[in-house]
């Protein structure tokens, strides 16, 4: 099967959800494992600026690195020692596949877990890339999960506004807002400033 590039340099909006709309999530252990899987499929190929894990879907806003910035000897694989070539396009797809293996076994189902292959947005300019990590950390509140972005433990607010060691890219989110006390107000207002703008 052909697998559509994603372009080295851009940002995009990556997201999918479960087949039928039905959970992808089932556990507090599912949430952590898609996090490690991630940790290991795309770090090593994108920079992650945000993300949000939600019971039936899930939303992440990578940068995808140039060659050059990839280090091959993070990258590992299941089944060659070290590929021909490196592409990011393949890499989600070994990562949702690694997840997605791994929910079927341990619940004993079987057919595909998510609906499609992965969606993906190309993000073009700075205002866009703002509402799109305004978007992704306050989907719990438009899911009426939470009633504040601080509150829900699997998305990448927390880890914006914390300065505990993380590999998020924080200090450019932060710096997209000015300051993290204007991240904060943003997200606050998230539903106001998206009326008007």
């Amino acid at each position: 099967m052909e697998i559509d590039e994603i372009e080295e340099g851009y940002f995009y909006h990556i997201y999918n959800r479960g087949n039928n709309s039905e959970k992808i999530f089932f556990s507090e252990e599912n949430y952590a494992y898609f996090l490690k899987l991630l940790t290991k499929y795309i770090f090593p190929v994108a920079d992650i600026y945000a993300y949000c894990l939600l019971n039936n879907h899930f939303h992440i806003l990578v940068r995808i690195k140039e060659k050059n910035e990839i280090e091959i000897n993070k990258l590992k694989f299941s089944t060659v020692e070290k590929p021909k070539e490196v592409s990011a396009s393949r890499q989600f797809s070994h990562f949702l596949n690694a997840y997605s293996q791994a929910v079927n076994k341990k619940y004993a189902r079987t057919g595909s877990l998510f609906e499609k292959r992965f969606e993906r947005k190309r993000i073009s300019d700075d205002h866009y890339l703002r509402q799109v990590i305004l978007y992704i950390n306050t989907n719990p509140l438009k899911h009426n999960l939470v009633e504040k972005p601080e509150d829900y433990k699997w998305s990448s607010y927390n880890s914006h506004i914390s300065n505990a060691k993380t590999k998020l890219k924080r200090k450019e989110v932060i710096e997209l807002f000015d300051d993290v006390e204007n991240f904060v107000l943003c997200h606050k207002n998230y539903d106001f400033l998206n009326s008007i703008f």
